[in-house]
């Protein structure tokens, strides 16, 4: 049987006010449609700085990861004080930088411990863009809720939904027909929920399935639980017709039907844990960087059933693998850039190494792909612009004054970038 892979591609229908709105006017969802950084824009900006091509600048309270969404005039973020005691809903006008809504979601008497290099806000929200007045928001365990657009009500929340995110939630949700899906990877509990996306209502939830191998002899957990968690946001694309769920855990990545939750197969990885970053498809193969520490870059054929390691993962690679980021599959090349500042260019069909380089880091905000050109934001400001291809070549360095954690957006000919304090709008 021939396996073949697409991408469903999202399309912005409306606007709030019912006016045509073009795809490369949208970005719906964490890494934009599809969730695998790539944007259809053309005409951005290739250098920036403080003072060249930000048409506006907002500071945006709290201390929150969140990446920004967009759909037509209006921009959506997450945010929370360091204390985690109350969590928002932002809405900033794409237009003019003014915010439009700062909604406090929930209050949280007793906010879980989180890392310290984690926030209390650190997914990211989903818009429909066949429906842009309503705006899904999480904050894992805290609370999930749908809010509307045009008036900043909040229309459902769901907080029955449980696990003890120990570091911080971090994985974002996504939308798949009628249903809002999310995984929660805690210390005590690790599994993943799909929810009615008009009522919140809890349509299916299906456990993780890997032995985690953690038990001591008096039977907790080592670690506290460190190798049951992860932080990534799941991915959907077409398999043979069909859409396939894939999400990766700890310990395993997983493959489920979207509709049902049924676990169709899985890849086991029991060395390393807390994976992070999105799985991308493409070229008849699922890319999934599996975690933490000094994780492997697993090439994944779909299809089977149970445990797949030994018949369908097609390469693996060690070297130069994110923890954090995710990576860039483009015209057959598969771009990554890990956490130190490594960035290289395998061949996405062998795994074989085309080239590997070094910028300045950290990172871990993932990688964008827009106007022909590959961009790369550190955590502590620089932006490094290069070009794709079988050779590095590095365009521009860009800075502004704080650093990303962040991942970008693009709407129209302009980034939008949230760094640690702000949020930006860089158009030439």
């Amino acid at each position: 049987m021939r396996l073949t892979i697409t991408i469903p591609v999202a399309v912005c229908l409306i606007t709030l006010t019912g006016a045509a709105l073009h795809a490369e006017e949208c970005w719906p969802t964490f890494r934009g449609p599809n969730l695998e950084g790539i944007a259809e824009a053309t005409g951005l900006p290739l250098t920036w700085s403080e003072t060249e091509n930000v048409k506006w600048k907002t500071p945006i309270h709290g201390r929150a990861w969140s990446s920004p969404v967009i759909v037509g005039d209006q921009i959506w973020l997450t945010t929370a004080p360091e204390d985690g005691r109350e969590r928002y809903a932002v809405c900033v006008d794409r237009n003019t930088g003014k915010i439009m809504y700062d909604i406090k979601v929930f209050d949280v008497a007793e906010p879980q411990d989180i890392h310290e290099f984690n926030t209390y806000a650190s997914p990211s929200p989903v818009i429909d863009p066949a429906n842009p007045t309503r705006v899904y928001i999480t904050f894992g365990s805290a609370g999930t809720a749908c809010l509307d657009t045009r008036t900043g009500k909040i229309l459902w929340t769901q907080r029955d939904l449980n696990c003890n995110h120990y570091r911080g939630a971090g994985a974002s949700p996504i939308l798949f027909e009628n249903m809002l899906i999310l995984p929660y990877d805690g210390s005590d509990a690790q599994f993943v929920a799909a929810m009615d996306r008009d009522t919140g209502k809890v349509i299916w939830k299906t456990d993780r399935s890997v032995d985690y191998e953690d038990i001591e002899p008096d039977g907790k957990p080592r670690r506290d639980g460190d190798f049951r968690k992860a932080f990534a946001t799941a991915n959907i694309g077409m398999v043979n017709g069909k859409p396939l769920l894939v999400s990766s855990g700890s310990k395993a990545s997983y493959a489920y039907d979207p509709y049902t939750g049924k676990e169709l197969w899985r890849i086991e990885d029991k060395k390393h844990f807390s994976a992070s970053s999105t799985p991308v498809f493409g070229d008849g193969l699922i890319y999934i960087p599996t975690g933490l520490s000094r994780g492997e870059m697993w090439a994944v054929k779909p299809g089977g059933s149970g445990v797949v390691n030994d018949t369908h993962v097609a390469w693996k690679v060690r070297r130069g693998v994110p923890n954090k980021p995710s990576v860039l599959l483009i015209d057959g090349l598969l771009y990554m850039c890990d956490d130190g500042g490594i960035v290289s260019c395998l061949d996405a069909a062998t795994g074989d190494e085309i080239w590997k380089d070094r910028v300045r880091g950290p990172f871990s905000a993932s990688p964008l792909y827009a106007d022909g050109r590959i961009y790369l934001f550190n955590e502590i400001g620089k932006t490094f612009v290069i070009a794709p291809g079988r050779e590095f070549k590095q365009l521009a360095e860009n800075d502004l004054d704080e650093g990303f954690m962040a991942s970008p957006a693009v709407a129209g000919k302009a980034f939008y970038l949230r760094t640690k304090t702000h949020l930006y709008r860089i158009e030439k």
